[in-house]
């Protein structure tokens, strides 16, 4: 066991000293763990690594991919030549590991606190099926964090709920080496960590974390444990293994951590030396390591191939349950019907939502959602009101009450779709979803489905003051629009619906995109519903799937009136207040932006033609109109915080009123003739 771990922390120090950039000393310390887990312990498919079934390796802390990148190429997810390759341009060894499971990478992780936190989201969706589907559908969930990881508040949230849910599949490794990037642990906390997690409700179990026997000890033993989460607190050695060039010990050393070992002040060649590589060929996988994970690939046949057998035996004992699982797992939805969806008239968007999430928790079985404590105010609760919430030790239920721990639950979400064959929604306030950027950002890179429901999408929370009232939210969200994923797409789609009809075809964009993230912004008021020309308001709203759509025409319009949100029935209003003035208009309702600058250019010139001015209306900040490809005119929004009064008097005080949004309208119609003179 010694050998192949000290061959992990070879390959690990020479890939950072090849690339000149790099983390060693954290990948040298905890070489021992992953070679543990990895030759004995976890379970995965050597002839298909997509298997749903495999055991799940969440790594937190990204810098130490080299480490992951080692003993995945000991299995063979990897080739010497690609270890080579790291932090190169085009290589499959980034800097800090992105998502692939065929490699053995089941998340993207860098970001400290978020992988661990995915893999609570994992073995949530390990054990929602396993409830529903029974045990051969089981699998262990483990994760690895560091001391910077568990610094990060995130592990707050993480630690409590996988303690409160009796998370027993999962399995954490701390990686408690007492040295982080810039300064020892000890010159920034003396948490007693082993207590917190008791707290929690883990089952803690302290080893030496160099010590192999040890940790496969301890890994014994939380297999064993049958109502809670594991953390097995393993003190290691930063930089195990290194010396300096006159042969001393040079362990344990802040300096190992964040560079090159030759830029640290031990020596390479000497480490490598020490570990008993060759300096002059430290590439190579050693005999002993190439023989154990031999034995561990024979291994691994043996039990998938039981495993295998029993799945089997249940899959004829239960054909519709069967049936249903592989349909789930195959990332399928349902037929739905949207139409079905019944919303009264001049709903709140965000009611309008509530109702789709209670056709949704009677249509979708493998669907997860959550919320922020505000479950009856985001009215995520139109889903727990079909279902019930999950408890511990039960997980009949598919709604999550995640607490006031808002980046807990996204990444959470992240974790849950990684896992596969589950959908997930999550809802908190807009302006809350300042707290989730990061894991929204990573759901982004990681191009994950999760939806994400924002209410009280602007200054009309009214009474709450500025606090509680989205300014700089929706242009912030909307930038990640313009952001293109690996595959070239808008890495996130964002709608903000304009009332009630426009919401269920939203929320029936978002179930159908499975290629990115998708932002639903909903109004807290009650908004009045748009209207339709050919009577067939739910017909009409169709428009939204490109994006943007005319909602409001003219034959000759001298304006067109463009926003989305409560605003476009404000624009509605204006129009038909300039109809009584003899000028024509349209109105353009963008519930996407992003989606509509991706249409055709004669799409977009149909609607916003380039001859005609133009007039914006946010209750956010101008520049999120001025984002719309083709937009050429004035925009009114909001430049400053909100305040604390009823949303009516907000309306009056800010401008956004029938009568002065009219006035202005006119102004830029009266500035765009002067232009043309």
């Amino acid at each position: 066991m010694k050998r192949a771990a000290d061959n992990i922390r070879i390959l690990a120090a020479t890939m950072v000293e090849k690339a000149r950039s790099g983390h060693p000393g954290g990948a040298m310390g905890g070489a021992d763990f992953v070679n543990v887990l990895y030759s004995r312990h976890l379970v995965t498919d050597p002839d298909d690594p997509m298997w749903p079934f495999r055991d799940r390796f969440f790594l937190d802390p990204g810098h130490m991919s080299p480490m992951l990148y080692a003993v995945l190429a000991l299995t063979g997810k990897f080739t010497v030549d690609e270890l080579r390759q790291f932090r190169q341009w085009g290589s499959p060894t980034p800097g800090h590991p992105e998502v692939d499971p065929r490699r053995g990478i089941e998340n993207t992780s860098g970001p400290l606190g978020q992988g661990h936190t995915m893999a609570v989201g994992c073995a949530i969706a390990e054990r929602f099926l396993a409830a529903r589907f029974g045990e051969t559908v089981a699998h262990k969930t483990y994760a690895y964090i560091s001391d910077g990881g568990i610094q990060e508040e995130i592990s707050q949230g993480a630690g409590r709920i996988a303690g409160y849910l009796g998370l027993h599949n999962l399995i954490m490794f701390y990686d408690c080496n007492g040295v982080q990037l810039s300064t020892d642990v000890n010159a920034v906390d003396e948490e007693d960590y082993a207590a917190k997690y008791r707290a929690w409700g883990w089952n803690v179990i302290e080893v030496d974390g160099n010590d192999a026997e040890a940790l496969d000890k301890a890994l014994d033993a939380a297999h064993k444990e049958q109502k809670r989460p594991t953390l097995i607190l393993g003190r290691t050695v930063m930089g195990k293994g290194c010396v300096t060039k006159e042969g001393d010990e040079f362990e344990g050393r802040c300096s190992t951590h964040g560079q090159p070992l030759s830029k640290s002040g031990a020596d390479y060649a000497s480490t490598v030396a020490n570990l008993g590589g060759d300096p002059d060929d430290p590439w190579k996988i050693f005999d002993e390591a190439r023989d154990l994970y031999a034995e561990r690939d024979r291994q691994l046949r043996e039990i998938v191939a039981r495993r295998r057998a029993a799945h089997r035996a249940w899959e004829e004992a239960n054909p519709e349950a069967a049936a249903r699982l592989n349909e789930y797992l195959s990332g399928r939805l349902p037929e739905l019907d949207f139409s079905e969806v019944v919303n009264k008239p001049g709903v709140a968007t965000r009611t309008a939502s509530s109702n789709v999430l209670g056709y949704l928790a009677r249509h979708v079985g493998n669907m997860i959602v959550a919320s922020a404590d505000l479950a009856n105010s985001d009215k995520t609760d139109g889903f727990l009101k079909q279902t019930t919430a999950l408890r511990p030790g039960d997980f009949t239920g598919a709604f999550l009450h995640a607490g006031v721990s808002e980046l807990t639950m996204a990444a959470i979400m992240n974790g849950i779709v990684l896992h596969g064959g589950m959908h997930a929604a999550c809802g908190t306030f807009f302006v809350f979803s300042d707290y989730m950027k990061p894991a929204v950002r990573m759901a982004a890179l990681m191009e994950l489905p999760v939806k994400y429901v924002w209410t009280h999408d602007s200054f009309r929370v009214g009474e709450d003051g500025p606090t509680h009232e989205p300014v700089e939210q929706e242009a912030q969200i909307r930038l990640l629009e313009e952001v293109r994923n690996f595959e070239g797409r808008p890495s996130l789609l964002a709608l903000r619906p304009a009332d009630a009809a426009e919401t269920v075809v939203c929320w029936d964009m978002a179930m159908r995109n499975d290629a990115t993230p998708t932002a639903l912004i909903l109004t807290r008021q009650d908004v009045p519903d748009l209207p339709a020309p050919n009577g067939d308001r739910a017909a009409a709203a169709a428009g939204a799937r490109r994006g943007g759509y005319i909602v409001v025409d003219s034959p000759r319009p001298a304006v067109v009136l463009v926003g989305n949100g409560s605003e476009v029935a404000l624009l509605c209003r204006v129009s038909e207040m300039l109809v009584s003035r003899g000028v024509g208009s349209r109105v353009v309702s963008v519930p996407s932006i992003g989606l509509f600058n991706s249409q055709s250019d004669t799409y977009r010139a149909e609607v916003l033609p380039a001859d005609v001015p133009h007039f914006g209306l946010t209750a956010g900040l101008p520049s999120t109109i001025r984002g719309i490809r083709g937009f050429n005119g004035h925009v009114y929004g909001l430049s400053r915080f909100g305040a604390s009064a009823p949303y009516a008097v907000l309306d009056e005080k800010f401008g956004f009123t029938p009568e002065n949004v009219l006035e202005h309208v006119m102004a830029a119609i009266d500035t765009a003739r002067k232009c043309q003179c």
